[in-house]
């Protein structure tokens, strides 16, 4: 794949790609084989893109990124040896001229977050066309931080929570009458975090505001389909966030973990 494609005529989701500009050299990182040579092999065949290599976890892309001098790193955020946030902060400080686009599954709000304080040029879903995909690498290659409107979403909430303006309550939500505020008012998620939190810091239980926002509704005995309609989220970000609080307390199940919840006062 070290080839380049020979340009088209014309232009690819509307950005030119005349032929006497240098292709964007492009490196892809996935831990799963089957993704990351399929999304290389998708992006060789476009205009204007030559993908270099591949690797298969956070350490390998640094080393590969030093080794082949990529424009564009498409960087996975769940991976082995050393994930995709991580390497991405380690590329920023190291190759500050090569845009780390974190390309995943995963629209998770502490990953969004973490993204971007690690110097990412952006945060896209794995889920769009070729086309797409390699006009968001051009575009990243010419400097324009780019994220998936599911991401912009999340990141959205982390600013509200952080934005220095009284909680809202109920009584702020019955004059405002999008579903969406009255949704909010009445859920435990609308409880402001205490002073000093953010989203992404651990609190003394070792667990983000989201995921203290999850385990509540665990602990209200709500499944995943429910918590996710509750907290707008997906129902793999809740397994997700499940999964990490049970880990990060060291408890077995949903049952002790909202036991937890009730023992440390967090319902």
């Amino acid at each position: 794949m070290t080839e380049a494609a020979a340009p088209g005529p014309g232009s690819r989701a509307g950005l030119p790609t005349p032929s006497s500009r240098p292709p964007v050299r492009v490196l892809v990182v996935d831990d799963q084989r089957l993704i990351r040579e399929s999304i290389a092999a998708l992006l060789d065949i476009q205009p204007g893109i030559e993908v270099v290599g591949m690797a298969a976890d956070g350490r390998e892309a640094v080393e590969r990124t030093l080794a082949l001098g990529p424009d564009v790193v498409l960087m996975d955020v769940r991976m082995p040896v050393l994930d995709g946030v991580a390497a991405a902060a380690e590329l920023a400080e190291q190759v500050p001229a090569c845009r780390v686009v974190m390309l995943t599954t995963f629209d998770d709000e502490d990953y969004v977050v973490r993204a971007l304080r690690a110097g990412a040029a952006g945060y896209l879903l794995k889920d769009r066309p070729a086309a797409e995909l390699a006009a968001a690498v051009r575009l990243a290659q010419a400097g324009v931080v780019q994220f998936d409107p599911a991401a912009a979403a999340r990141l959205t909430t982390v600013l509200d929570r952080a934005a220095p303006f009284p909680a809202r309550t109920p009584t702020d939500a019955l004059a405002d009458p999008s579903a969406a505020a009255l949704s909010a008012a009445a859920s435990p998620a609308a409880t402001p975090p205490p002073a000093g939190w953010s989203v992404d810091r651990p609190t003394a239980a070792g667990l983000t505001a989201r995921e203290i926002d999850v385990l509540r509704q665990v602990a209200a005995g709500l499944n995943n389909r429910e918590i996710a309609a509750r907290l707008y989220l997906s129902e793999g970000t809740v397994k997700n966030h499940i999964s990490r609080i049970l880990d990060r307390l060291g408890l077995r199940d949903r049952t002790q973990a909202a036991l937890f919840a009730r023992d440390h006062d967090l319902l």
